[in-house]
């Protein structure tokens, strides 16, 4: 028997997290540099390591073109 909290859940109030895609990967967009590296310091996979260095050589280049205008 389900409790009251434990029920199914209705779809029109199933709410995906925003940080991760469907497949359980995180999405790098909304994380600042400070956050980016400290997942770089976290994650062991060698293929998401390159993922996030690249990503934040082009967060920090577009910071440094905005700081130049």
């Amino acid at each position: 028997m389900a409790q009251a909290g434990q029920g199914k859940i209705h779809p029109g109030r199933r709410k995906a997290n925003p940080m991760m895609t469907k497949n359980g990967k995180p999405r790098l967009g909304p994380l600042n540099i400070k956050q980016l590296t400290d997942l770089l310091a976290k994650t062991t996979k060698p293929k998401e390591k390159v993922k996030i260095q690249n990503y934040v050589t082009r967060k920090t280049k577009k910071q440094h073109a905005e700081a130049k205008l």
